[in-house]
């Protein structure tokens, strides 16, 4: 079954497409691409060739008379802060779910239900569901967790990876590879093995998808796509994206940046959207000079927290398939999470800092930039004990704040990075300092972290993407799109939060 044959995208419009997104019609580059034609597209543009230069020619009127836009379409909903903020999120996985699709425009059909964020995203996201998830755990929906991973497990199968979303001009790229612990959140309200070992395929097929190339690098040819090549030879991941042109959801923005900067256009919109593709975009962290857009280079970085996911892929295939009595690719998959551990270890760990960080790979050397992808170590316990306390006191010391954790410790106008605070980096940082007994500061992260989110909420009735966690009087800012609500993360951890 593939329900996405006949799907597109608009930048199949050509000129029209770039008109649209050049003028300014919409307050965000994304909502032109989520419109569905009223017409086959040979019939759109020639009516276009032939209009365009007409006296009386208005572009917005011919949007409107040639395609639907797909936000008028979104339910109704008011909330009442006088709830309380549990009852509220209990209350908004309704109105988040999403049925199974028929095939309508740029969106990917996909044969079970499923939770949006909210806002301006319309469509499932892939990392975002996983703390989603710890919500409807919570709220005891497995059907819903199970919907979910079914539908990420059919994206595997027709795809071939799990996209960013389930948009055609998202298909180019991933996000960071989170379906493993999905399973295992599912497995935990079915019991037993089961759904562990049914999702194996999947699981193993989205590892190749990450490793794809590896046995190609040479000392010569040291990277490509997501992998690359240590000079001792051991083999790490970072972000890519197949393309290297300007985002369709973000077009107009991407033609500025690459404008902007002295790099050839081409190498500044993959490393835009390879920035895209860690979930973190925009941040300091993958910036040459860790102020300005216009110096990315996500591609020359080894992220720890990419590493430390794909760490936790290969233990959990060596576990299922020591429970299936396989003990050649138990014996294999331990040895490359041993690799990967002890190169995790060497590379991103700085003694002088007591702080895990990114690796440039291009430097030959860690980056300098402070972020809680640093805390991904203790979640998945490949830090020392030792290292565990150091990034322990550093998290108190620089990260800690009146709301929350910051994101980056550096100031740049990006989203990921300070002052904002956002969900799935608490709920990481929380159960990382747990995990290795620094249960007084995560307390206090946690206890931070609620009251943030409940004072957003008394004040505006929603729950946010993101949070000021320097001054819970402003909201979350930055980026290129406003502040959204809804909000599937934020209110996937709080409740799972509110729990513990």
């Amino acid at each position: 079954m593939n329900l996405h044959e006949n799907n597109f995208e608009l930048t199949e419009f050509g000129e029209l497409f770039e008109a649209i997104q050049l003028s300014n019609i919409f307050p965000d580059s994304k909502t032109f691409n989520d419109c569905i034609p009223k017409f086959e597209k040979e019939v759109i543009i020639d009516a276009y060739l032939q209009q365009k230069n007409l006296e009386d020619f208005k572009l917005e009127s011919f949007v409107d008379d040639f395609f639907h836009l797909t936000t008028i379409d979104l339910p109704e909903y008011t909330s009442d802060a006088s709830k309380p903020i549990d009852e509220h999120i209990d209350g908004l996985w309704n109105v988040l779910t999403r049925q199974p699709d028929q095939s309508r425009g740029s969106l990917i059909p996909l044969p079970y239900p499923y939770i949006v964020p909210g806002g301006r995203f319309q469509e499932i996201y892939y990392w975002d569901s996983y703390f989603t998830m710890l919500g409807l755990q919570v709220s005891r929906r497995y059907d819903l967790i199970e919907s979910m991973v079914e539908n990420f497990a059919y994206l595997i199968k027709t795809i071939g990876h799990i996209p960013n979303g389930n948009r055609t001009y998202y298909k180019s790229r991933s996000q960071p590879p989170f379906f493993t612990l999905m399973v295992q959140l599912l497995q935990e309200g079915i019991g037993g093995h089961k759904a562990i070992e049914k999702y194996l395929p999947y699981i193993e097929k989205e590892y190749h998808f990450w490793m794809d190339g590896a046995e190609q690098l040479s000392e010569e040819t040291p990277s490509y796509r997501r992998v690359v090549r240590l000079p001792n030879g051991v083999v790490l991941n970072r972000y890519w994206d197949k393309l290297d042109t300007p985002r369709p959801e973000a077009f107009k923005e991407d033609l500025e940046i690459a404008h902007l900067s002295n790099n050839d256009a081409k190498s500044v919109f993959r490393n835009l959207r390879a920035a895209a593709e860690s979930g973190w975009d925009f941040s300091s962290r993958w910036l040459a000079d860790t102020q300005n857009l216009q110096s990315i280079i996500t591609t020359d970085i080894i992220p720890v927290d990419l590493n430390c996911l794909l760490f936790h892929i290969e233990k959990t295939l060596a576990s299922i398939y020591q429970q299936l009595g396989d003990i050649e690719q138990h014996e294999k998959y331990l040895q490359k999470a041993h690799i990967r551990q002890k190169a995790i270890l060497a590379i991103c760990w700085n003694d002088s800092q007591g702080f895990f960080f990114d690796y440039n790979f291009i430097q030959q050397t860690p980056t300098s930039v402070f972020s809680l992808a640093g805390v991904f170590p203790l979640f998945f316990e490949i830090a020392s004990p030792t290292q565990a306390k150091l990034v322990a006191e550093r998290i108190a010391t620089d990260f800690l704040k009146k709301g929350g954790l910051i994101t980056t410790t550096l100031q740049t106008g990006q989203q990921w990075d300070s002052p904002n605070g956002w969900a799935p980096l608490h709920w990481i940082s929380y159960q990382g300092l747990r995990k290795y007994q620094y249960i007084a500061l995560a307390t206090n992260i946690q206890e931070r972290w609620i009251a943030t989110n409940e004072k957003v909420y008394q004040n505006t009735g929603k729950m946010t993407e993101k949070y000021n966690v320097v001054d819970p009087d402003l909201l979350g800012g930055g980026g290129e799109y406003p502040n959204q609500d809804g909000f599937g993360w934020s209110n996937g951890v709080l409740l799972r939060l509110l729990t513990e």
